[in-house]
């Protein structure tokens, strides 16, 4: 009884305590329906997946409200014009057109948050409740996110209100495609400006793919941006299945199965890291099913430098509430260093 009072001092003071208690009954029996109590497990099993985007795209922290991005679009050196000639001594001076443009967008910092009420009879049936439920909304929040960064038009109201909508982040998925060149958005600080044109490939079967597909897309991708440590396929798992069970026309299957982590069956294509993606569109007329990018260059995602996680006690007679809030920011940053497959 002493360790309880002293926990309720606690929690007056301090605002919260954690109550350990192991079995100490006084009763002579013990076992199923003879006395004792029920001991629940430290933590319940998850069952999300974090966000993939996140192991491998560029990652910066930001203060604002707002983010501000900026890529340099052309060549000071005046390659593309012939008759403009950068050796030599005399220095090229800054006429006609350099082409050291910039182009320029700006976006809204999100905000992603969620309230958890819990019994306080609980807290002291499941240990570290408080500490699992946290885990939890963090995944939860990840998962969010995933979805939003991929699916998400922030230009809508009411096609992906399930993924933020006009109060969401901008998805890969929203950004324009074309079969011929990458392009970067208008430039500016409205909304409107900075939606790119991400290059695209067509796959032959809207309800497959063949290995040509995959040849073509990373053929697609340009060179600088090949090999590098970031450099990786995304795709839903179930695309992956289907892939592993890709025949040749000798009905041998295109990607073997050699049994390592390395040499596994559709764990590299091309020499590039397959990335399962959970949070993407499946195979089918329309969807994006495969990305194809130097991720830390095509991708960037601003954290806001503070997440707020606050508790509130006796919001309602007997339970606690747990506050969770996190700013986040996403953007494709360099068009050109990724490559999309779409069904048609």
């Amino acid at each position: 009884m002493s360790i309880i009072l002293e926990s309720v001092k606690e929690a007056l003071l301090d605002g919260k305590a954690t109550i350990n208690l192991k079995e100490a009954s006084a009763l002579t029996g013990s076992g199923s329906g003879v006395g004792g109590r029920v001991i629940y497990d430290d933590a319940f099993a998850s069952k999300r997946e974090h966000n993939p985007l996140r192991d491998v795209a560029r990652i910066i922290e930001t203060i604002g409200s707002e983010e501000a991005f900026v890529v340099k679009t052309g060549n000071a050196t005046l390659i593309e014009n012939s008759t403009n000639n950068p050796w030599g001594y005399p220095v090229n001076n800054n006429t006609g057109s350099p082409n050291i443009a910039t182009s320029f967008w700006q976006l809204p910092v999100r905000s992603l948050n969620a309230g958890v009420p819990i019994r306080t009879s609980v807290m002291s049936d499941i240990n570290a409740l408080e500490e699992a439920v946290v885990m939890d909304l963090m995944l939860e929040f990840s998962q969010q996110e995933a979805l939003s960064m991929m699916f998400n038009s922030d230009q809508a109201g009411s096609t992906t209100v399930n993924y933020g909508a006009t109060s969401g982040l901008r998805g890969l998925n929203s950004y324009a495609g074309s079969t011929s060149a990458a392009a970067f958005g208008t430039n500016g600080s409205a909304i409107t400006n900075g939606l790119h044109t991400i290059l695209q490939v067509e796959h032959t079967n809207s309800s497959s793919i063949v290995y040509d597909d995959l040849a073509k897309l990373q053929e697609a991708l340009p060179s600088q941006y090949l090999y590098k440590d970031t450099t990786a396929w995304m795709m839903h798992p179930s695309t992956i299945s289907l892939l592993r069970q890709m025949k040749a026309s000798t009905s041998k299957n295109n990607f073997i199965e050699v049994g390592s982590y390395e040499g596994g069956a559709v764990v590299y294509i091309f020499g590039h890291r397959v990335i399962p993606n959970p949070y993407m569109d499946v195979i089918g007329v329309g969807g994006f099913p495969i990305y194809l990018a130097e991720w830390s260059q095509f991708f960037t995602i601003a954290d806001y430098s503070e997440m707020t996680l606050k508790r509130f006690d006796q919001t309602a007679p007997g339970f606690i509430y747990l506050f969770a809030e996190k700013r986040v920011c996403s953007t494709v940053r360099d068009v050109f260093a990724g490559v999309r497959l779409v069904g048609v």
